[in-house]
């Protein structure tokens, strides 16, 4: 057995839930080299190729996902569970498992039955501000439950600390972050040279993500002309939606404003399109505004680095990413338009506007860095460390 804690990581599927798990582990050898970390995932999801990646074992289990309606696959889900039940259990016991640490995902659900009934402490995190299926399952066995948005909807055990620590930052974001809390201007100016634009003009960066928005696209594109008198424009359009923007910015603005992303077009043009940016770090570090859906990892990042943003939450589902942007949003660090009110029509009267005035962007800035958190990470591994001690030496007395 390790001289130090064992601790089992659990969760995947999404970039949403390998990055906030890579990035407590990292922090847990940080504060605790001789802690082993293992891994439970799934064969499918991204933790499939992140998790080796980052040097960590990974185990990986089947994938069960709930059934939501009534379907041949509901009556044999009890024995699919039951099967990868008895196979992380197995996991843990070979692990000597000090605590169990769920993110959500296809391999939470399992791990933390198999934790509870091997009466193994349970940790949770949660980066949305609905929980999914397996977190609210696991809520009510765990010692500690971390989240990035209050009023989760979370049911912890009795005696349970439920409490808001934030995202655990993936590393470019973290790293972005301490350059700009060092010196902001001097971490703007270096990103927008590597990205081809001005850093002494106002920026703002439209992303819907790597497979774009089309509401945003269309509604920004059409307005190219209006925004390029105030500000520059990053355009990350979404995969092999770049043409379509190119045309409708060409309509509205000419040829001759647009560009590439990256210093080799500098000075070709203020309308920079690119389907997606892999350094999008960068962007956030320059970007005076950004104009953006509300996903949960888009939501916190932004407010972690203190970036005014207008959130166009996915008018799908029950409205979940609306949940997500309104901290932000409440606390004066963003604007909230749904989906069916972000025409043309209202970028142009509202956007160019707010490029132009400094004072209140600084303002949006300044509330939305003071809600945003930036230590989650490190946070995490605290409670987790001090949860396996507690069990440790309760386990070994």
């Amino acid at each position: 057995m390790s001289q130090g804690v064992n601790i089992v990581l659990a969760g995947g599927g999404t970039a949403g839930h390998v990055n906030p798990l890579l990035a407590i582990a990292k922090a847990i050898s940080e504060q605790e080299p001789t802690a082993s970390i293992n891994v439970i995932g799934t064969a499918v999801g991204l933790e499939h190729t992140l998790v080796p990646q980052s040097g960590y074992p990974l185990q990986t289990i089947e994938k069960v996902p709930f059934p939501r309606s009534i379907t041949p696959q509901t009556f044999v889900f009890p024995f699919k569970l039951a099967r990868q039940i008895k196979r992380v259990k197995q996991i843990i016991i070979d692990s000597h498992a000090d605590v169990v640490v769920g993110v959500g995902g296809y391999a939470s659900a399992p791990a933390y039955i198999a934790a509870h009934q091997l009466g193994i402490p349970l940790v949770i995190h949660e980066q949305n501000a609905r929980a999914g299926m397996a977190n609210k399952l696991g809520a009510r066995w765990a010692q500690f439950v971390g989240t990035v948005y209050e009023h989760t909807g979370l049911q912890s055990a009795r005696g349970a600390t439920v409490c808001r620590v934030g995202l655990p930052l993936r590393p470019a974001i973290a790293d972005i972050a301490q350059r700009m809390y060092n010196n902001k201007f001097a971490t703007r100016v270096q990103a927008a040279m590597e990205l081809g634009v001005d850093p002494y003009r106002p920026i703002v960066l439209v992303t819907g993500g790597s497979l774009g928005a089309q509401s945003l696209n269309t509604a920004v594109a059409n307005t190219a002309q209006e925004i390029l008198r105030t500000a520059q424009v990053i355009h990350l359009t979404g995969k092999s939606k770049d043409q379509q923007v190119k045309t409708l910015v060409e309509a509205s603005a000419g040829t001759d404003v647009i560009a590439g992303v990256g210093s080799e077009f500098a000075n070709q043009g203020d309308y920079h399109i690119a389907p997606y940016l892999e350094r999008i770090d960068l962007a956030f570090a320059c970007a005076d505004l950004v104009i953006c859906r509300a996903g949960a990892g888009t939501c916190a990042e932004l407010a972690a680095l203190g970036v005014p943003a207008v959130y166009v939450p996915l008018p799908i589902g029950n409205g979940e990413q609306r949940f997500n942007a309104a901290g932000v949003v409440d606390a004066g660090g963003g604007i909230m338009v749904a989906d069916r009110d972000f025409t043309s029509e209202w970028v142009s009267y509202t956007i160019p506007a707010l490029l132009a005035d400094s004072q209140r962007l600084q303002s949006m800035a300044q509330h939305a860095f003071e809600h945003g958190i930036r230590d989650a990470a490190q946070s995490m591994a605290e409670h987790i460390v001090r949860v396996a001690k507690d069990y440790q030496h309760t386990h070994n007395a």
